[in-house]
């Protein structure tokens, strides 16, 4: 449900509180009513604060410390203050914003300097209140000791709670990281740790217990180990240090977040493997071939051919945009054979459906949404000043708390800002003083389903002409309020048996990159973290396992590039990974891609690098690479608005990563012209829709009827493919223009067009009289890992949709939108301090904290807030000191 939020105790009882969104809603006919946002009516009338008061002894006990703080208004350095926000909000003033963020004068990180002369110094709490447990050597000034520190660490808190962290040497970096990790994100590191080793029933009960099966069943925690132990002692030692850093949290903090109390279990202490669990978990959100190799598996069992297949499933278009040019492809040494096959397939059982649904009921990151990201960088011949511009915004699940924490790490050796993920060391996505970088996912096949050939007794499967035995191991899942269950989990030669845990009796194994024994890949972004051109950055990626991403690349000597990383592997002719295949040593991969053949360009002559997981290759590179690509819109877009002028300013990158008119319009905007609509509103509404620019901004009716009667499109072949909505715009296109038997009627002429008229005529019929904006309708919603808090998800209106530059990806059942850009940042070489990041909701778990939710305001109205490493704004200070 949708709830009210609490805000800092700075918001005074009768204080005028704005609400985000929607004040009132409307009963719109066929949707769900969007419930308006109260981020606090008063003090007094707070659910989630009365929650707390009824449960707990005080709220202060969670409360961050900018509750207790005097906060000043600061002379900002963000591209956007909040406190700007009008009072209220209503429909006609959608982006009204939040109340309660706070700003502080008087303090930077310059200004802060040693407690011994002299100077004031602030702590931060973080989600839990032990000032008891600090040291205090002055009214204000506070710090921690731990023998495991060599030196002082310095951490810096700005007012929307950005953690720069200073240490004297990367050990005490890394330790002060996963502590910092730890105080604002624990109890998303200990649900993300339960879900990869498949513990969630401990705590969440029965509902869970799928989901544990099936990560037990794949082995996520055993190839964690095995990476682990397999990281250069380097890499070790610093897995180990940060984990020491998260239990330093753990054996100080008085209390920690509210979750664990509402579920009543304490957490265990942090493991190093823990580090690599959420690493394989990444990878793992980011896979989605085995699910892809399910539904065609299962439409060859409903009957369909072949051909068939490929037509409700269209290859990627032969003349659209690549990634790579042919062009850049003369930079690489690639005097092999063409190694491109046909596709080899196998029907399987009708329990198959059953096996797809099981998958996708898991709670991973929602079917059809991860091929959804961009990333793009421009040299300076193409910008305003002369230098590269490189931005990023990977689309993942939005969530509460959000899947990326802005951090900034200083060391003499080791300096990066950007996005970090809460138990992993280091920075994902960002950059350092020499070289900036950003991903998204390739969406490469690097799953496979193999079908064993089993022994009539059960216990093995036929390998080239021999029996292997299983390897079985034997597993215990505690479950919280039941019995505990016992699971027999095997293996094959190919890796996990995972049709026991799908409900499919016929036997499937995965082969998965990600179940290697040896998987560097942690060590990879931190050898990026230190790189200081394109040389040493490729060579961080040699140890570069999986999720495959697509980097984007500059530097400040003007450079930039793209490299395709990750093991790509090479299949036997016939086999392209498309469907499961015989597991009987035929089919087996051929190893891998060579690493310096894999896909990559340094300055191109194009002057410009975009990906948005569209496909990467041209015809002319001699290695097939198979993947789930996303149809070329959003690349096409970006490329139309870089093409559109001759110099880029950092604005312009703005405006583009921001941009949401759909080309998907533009393809149906011919669907359009030809339709005959079957009543006067549909003709008025037919013409207003050719009169529209295709922008899916939030205040626009047109991208309501339009979103609308595209989704009523999607229902066409609901009876050919067993699904009610067929997302698949270029196979539509086809069947409304030129025919299709899921829509074509006896004794008319070919084509659709009938059906695509009706289909506007239900889409209206389904808005009702009075067509609501977008925004009404279209939310983007925050939802809580696992449902603790009461109503503690939330949801604010939102532009786009599936296609467009700035991701509007959505439930077409209901029109909420799951996903959408996690973070955002764009990097200026001209001067690195302009450098721009968001995440929202904000980098607090705790939802009594002021930065739980207060970067939401700025990240639905487009604005960001300042990447600095230098004269940045300081709310609060925490010293941490060697014994």
């Amino acid at each position: 449900m949708i709830s009210e939020v609490f805000l800092p105790q700075e918001a005074a009882l009768g204080d005028s509180i704005p609400q985000l969104g929607l004040t009132e809603h409307k009963d719109l006919t066929g949707f769900p009513s969007p419930t308006p946002i109260n981020f606090r009516e008063s003090a007094s009338t707070s659910k989630l604060e009365e929650f707390f008061a009824q449960n707990f002894d005080s709220t202060e006990s969670f409360n961050s410390s900018a509750t207790d703080l005097t906060l000043l208004k600061q002379n900002t350095d963000y591209v956007s203050i909040a406190s700007q926000f009008p009072s209220s909000g209503t429909i006609d003033d959608p982006l009204a914003g939040i109340a309660g963020i706070n700003y502080v004068t008087d303090l930077s990180a310059n200004s802060l300097i040693e407690a011994e002369n002299g100077v004031q110094e602030k702590f931060l709490l973080g989600s839990s209140n032990y000032e008891d447990l600090y040291t205090d050597t002055s009214d204000n000034i506070f710090s921690l000791s731990f023998p495991e520190l060599t030196d002082k660490v310095e951490v810096w808190r700005e007012p929307t709670g950005i953690a720069h962290i200073q240490a004297q040497n990367e050990k005490d970096l890394f330790f002060a990281q996963g502590f910092v990790h730890a105080q604002d994100r624990f109890w998303q590191m200990d649900y993300q740790r339960r879900f990869g080793t498949g513990r969630l029933a401990e705590v969440l009960g029965e509902d869970a217990l799928t989901q544990d099966i099936y990560i037990r069943s794949i082995g996520l925690y055993q190839a964690a180990e095995s990476a682990y132990e397999n990281l250069s002692p380097e890499a070790k030692h610093i897995v180990d240090t940060y984990s020491a850093g998260v239990n330093a949290y753990l054996n100080t903090a008085s209390t920690l977040s509210p979750q664990f109390d509402l579920l009543d279990y304490k957490p265990e202490s942090w493991q190093p493997v823990d580090v690599l669990v959420t690493s394989k978990i990444n990878s793992l959100n980011l896979s989605a071939d085995l699910n892809r190799e399910l539904i065609y598996s299962r439409l060859l069992t409903l009957g369909l051919s072949f051909e068939r297949i490929q037509e409700l499933f269209p290859s990627y278009p032969e003349n659209a945009f690549t990634i790579l040019q042919p062009e850049d492809l003369n930079q690489l040494d690639l005097n092999v054979k063409s190694l491109k096959s046909a596709d080899a397939f196998q029907a399987l059982p009708q329990e198959i459906q059953a096996g797809e649904k099981t998958l996708q009921s898991l709670n991973f990151t929602p079917p059809g949404s991860l091929a959804a990201s961009n990333n793009l960088v421009i040299s300076g011949n193409r910008t305003t000043t002369g230098k590269p511009i490189l931005a990023n915004d990977p689309h993942l699940q939005l969530q509460t708390p959000s899947i990326s924490y802005l951090t900034h790490l200083e060391s003499p050796t080791l300096e990066a800002i950007g996005n970090t993920f809460a138990g992993l060391p280091g920075v994902l996505i960002g950059r350092n003083n020499d070289i900036a970088w950003g991903v998204t996912n390739t969406t490469i096949d690097v799953q496979d389903l193999y079908i064993l050939e089993e022994t009539a007794d059960g216990q093995g499967y036929f390998y080239q002409d021999q029996v292997h035995p299983y390897e079985v191991r034997w597993e215990t899942i505690e479950v919280k309020d039941a019995e505990a269950v016992s699971l027999q989990v095997r293996s094959s030669i190919y890796g996990p048996v995972i049709s026991d845990a799908l409900g499919i009796d016929q036997p499937l194994a995965l082969s998965w990159v990600s179940l290697d024994s040896v998987d560097r890949t942690l060590e990879s972004y931190l050898n990026i973290n230190r790189a200081k051109n394109w040389e040493e950055f490729k060579v961080a990626l040699q140890s570069y396992v999986a999720p495959s991403q697509n980097f984007v690349y500059a530097d400040n000597e003007g450079n930039i590039g793209y490299f395709a990383s990750g093991k790509i592997p090479i299949r036997q002719s016939g086999h392209s990974g498309l469907y499961p295949v015989t597991g009987t040593g035929e089919f087996d991969w051929q190893g891998f891609i060579p690493f310096e053949q894999l896909p990559q360009v340094l300055n191109p002559k194009s002057g410009f690098i975009v990906t948005a997981n569209n496909k990467i290759t041209p015809s002319n590179y001699p290695y097939e690479i198979n993947g789930d690509f996303d149809e070329p819109y959003r690349a096409e877009r970006i490329r139309e608005l870089i093409l559109n002028k001759d110099k880029l300013s950092i604005e312009d990158v703005r405006e583009i990563q921001l941009d949401q008119v759909s080309l998907l319009y533009r393809d149906f905007r011919t669907v359009l012209e030809r339709l005959d609509p079957l009543s006067e509103q549909a003709r008025v509404w037919r013409d207003r829709l050719l009169a529209w620019d295709g922008n899916t901004q939030l205040m626009s009716v047109e991208a309501t009827v339009f979103g609308t009667w595209y989704t009523q499109l999607t229902q066409l072949p609901a009876a050919t493919v067993g699904r009610e909505y067929w997302d698949q715009p270029r196979y539509l296109l086809s069947a409304i223009l030129n025919g299709d038997p899921a829509c074509d009627q006896p004794g008319t002429a070919p084509g659709c067009l009938d059906d695509a008229a009706q289909a506007l005529e239900e889409a209206l019929n389904q808005l009702g009289e009075t067509v609501p904006t977008w925004g009404e309708i279209h939310q983007a919603r925050f939802a809580q890992l696992a449902p603790v808090l009461p109503e503690g998800d939330f949801q604010v209106p939102f532009g786009g949709d599936r296609f467009t530059i700035n991701l509007g990806f959505y439930d077409p059942m209901t029109f909420i939108m799951p996903v959408g850009s996690s973070y955002r940042q764009i990097v200026d070489f001209a001067n690195l301090e302009n450098s721009l990041f968001i995440t929202p909701p904000g980098q607090s778990e705790n939802p009594l904290s002021s930065n739980f939710n207060d970067q939401l305001p700025l990240w639905q109205q487009g604005e960001y807030l300042s990447m600095k490493t230098e004269d940045y704004p300081v709310a609060e200070g925490l010293i941490l000191r060697g014994s």
